[in-house]
């Protein structure tokens, strides 16, 4: 069973992914970073690896996807409170990203979005776990 995940994303500008996430507060594992990569650590078991478009591609043999003009993944990142959400957005626009959602609150759940440069959508939610309803 796996413990680790590693979601790898194609970026244009490195440097610019770089800048944005570590102005969202997330740092860089630099044993896994170099000019082609950089490994975002989200959680002690989570980890993107950041990779320019070039490197990428050698990957994979299907064309890579404009994240700008199709959706490949939605992201979702679990939050401690609706603040917390509301804080992390507000900071992703000023660092340069954008809304393509507006924010849902469901009582028991908080979500708002954002796409950063590259255009990879990311979710932030924050769920009051003792208040999720019986869905059975």
């Amino acid at each position: 069973m796996a413990t680790k995940i590693f979601i790898n994303l194609p970026v244009k500008d490195l440097e610019r992914s770089k800048a944005f996430f570590n102005g969202l507060g997330y740092s860089f594992n630099p044993q896994f970073s170099d000019e082609k990569a950089a490994c975002m650590v989200v959680s002690e078991h989570i980890y993107v690896m950041m990779l320019t478009e070039a490197y990428f591609k050698t990957f994979t043999k299907k064309e890579v996807s404009d994240a700008h003009k199709s959706t490949e993944v939605l992201l979702a990142l679990d939050a401690t409170s609706k603040e917390e959400v509301q804080q992390t957005i507000a900071k992703a626009q000023e660092l340069g990203g954008a809304i393509y959602a507006e924010a849902q609150d469901h009582g028991w759940m908080y979500q708002h979005s954002f796409a950063d440069p590259d255009g990879h959508q990311w979710e932030i939610v924050y769920m009051d776990e003792s208040n999720i309803p019986n869905f059975g």
